[in-house]
C-alpha cells in the first residue's frame, strides 16, 4: 500500500553530524573540536532528543595556555570539545588532548612542546588529530590537530599549520569542518607563523594576535607572535561547534523542535542545522 510523501510509517534513521568546540590558542595553535559523523542512526519516535552545542574555548596569551572547547552532544553521541594550544611561559608541558589535540611550545633554550593527543576519548572512527610539536631549544609553535590531518611540528622560530578538518557532504554541498590552529612564530626577520587548517582554524601570528577560528566550524584557534620586545599578545578563540541532522523526506518533518534550528529540504532530504543547543522529537 503507498502511504504517500510525508507518512511517518516507522521510525526512521537519520544521518548526523556532530562538531565540537575548537580549542583556544597559546602560543600554540589550538586543536579542533571532535568530528562525528555516520548515517543510519536509529531515534525513536515521540521522545525529545538532546542537543548540545559546544562553545569555542578562549584564547590564552602569548604566555599562557587557551582553554579547551566544550563538547557537542546528539542523542548517544559525544564529540569531544579541541584541546587547548600551550603557551610561551608553560612550554614544556603538552598542549592539552581533546577530539584533536592542541599544538605544543617549544621555549628558546628549554624543553620541547608537545603536542596534545586527538581522539580523546578513543573513538572509532577516530573524531580527531595529535597537535604538533614544537623544537627543542628555539622558541617554536606547533599547529592544531584537524579532523583530518595532525598539526605540523615546528621549525626553529617558527609556527606549525594547523591540521585540515574533514569535509562533509550532509546539507547538500560540501562544508569542511574542524580544521586545526595555526601556531604563532617568533618575532624575527623572516619568522613565519603557521596557518590554520582548512575547516575554520585561526591563522597564527609572528608579532601580533592569533586570530579567530571561524564561528560554527569547531576550528582551532590561531596562536600569537612572541619575542624580544613583544607585548603578550591575545591569542585566537576556538570556533564553536555545530550539530546537523538529515533523513528522507518521505518522513515527515519533526513533531517538535527547541533552540531554533535552520530547517531545510535539499535533495530529498529534511535538514535540521543547530548552531546552539536545544531539542528534536520526531
Amino acid at each position: 500500500m503507498f502511504l504517500g510523501k510525508g507518512y511517518l510509517s516507522t521510525t526512521p534513521t537519520v544521518n548526523y553530524l556532530v562538531v565540537a568546540g575548537g580549542g583556544g590558542a597559546g602560543s600554540a595553535g589550538g586543536g579542533a573540536g571532535g568530528y562525528r559523523a555516520a548515517s543510519s542512526f536509529a531515534v525513536s519516535a515521540g521522545s525529545a532528543i538532546t542537543v548540545t552545542v559546544g562553545g569555542g574555548g578562549t584564547g590564552g596569551t602569548t604566555q599562557n595556555n587557551g582553554v579547551s572547547g566544550s563538547n557537542s552532544v546528539f542523542s548517544t553521541i559525544t564529540s569531544a570539545g579541541g584541546g587547548y594550544g600551550n603557551g610561551y611561559a608553560v612550554s614544556g608541558s603538552a598542549g592539552g588532548n581533546g577530539g584533536s589535540g592542541g599544538g605544543g611550545h617549544g621555549r628558546l633554550g628549554g624543553t620541547p612542546g608537545i603536542g596534545g593527543v586527538g581522539n580523546t576519548p578513543s573513538v572509532s572512527p577516530s573524531q580527531g588529530n595529535n597537535g604538533g610539536n614544537g623544537t627543542a631549544g628555539t622558541a617554536s609553535c606547533g599547529g592544531g590537530g584537524g579532523a583530518g590531518a595532525v598539526g605540523d611540528n615546528a621549525g626553529a622560530a617558527n609556527g606549525g599549520n594547523g591540521g585540515n578538518g574533514t569535509a562533509s557532504t550532509i546539507t547538500g554541498s560540501s562544508v569542511t569542518y574542524a580544521g586545526g590552529g595555526g601556531g604563532g612564530a617568533y618575532a624575527t626577520i623572516g619568522s613565519s607563523a603557521g596557518s590554520g587548517g582548512a575547516g575554520g582554524g585561526g591563522n597564527g601570528s609572528n608579532s601580533a594576535a592569533g586570530s579567530d577560528a571561524t564561528t560554527n566550524t569547531g576550528g582551532g584557534g590561531g596562536g600569537a607572535g612572541l619575542g624580544a620586545g613583544i607585548v603578550d599578545q591575545t591569542s585566537g578563540n576556538g570556533g564553536s561547534g555545530i550539530v546537523i541532522i538529515s533523513y528522507p523526506n518521505t518522513y515527515k518533518a519533526a513533531v517538535a523542535t527547541t533552540g531554533s534550528p535552520t530547517f531545510t529540504n535539499v535533495g530529498g532530504n529534511n535538514i535540521y542545522t543547530f548552531t546552539g543547543s536545544g531539542s528534536i522529537t520526531f
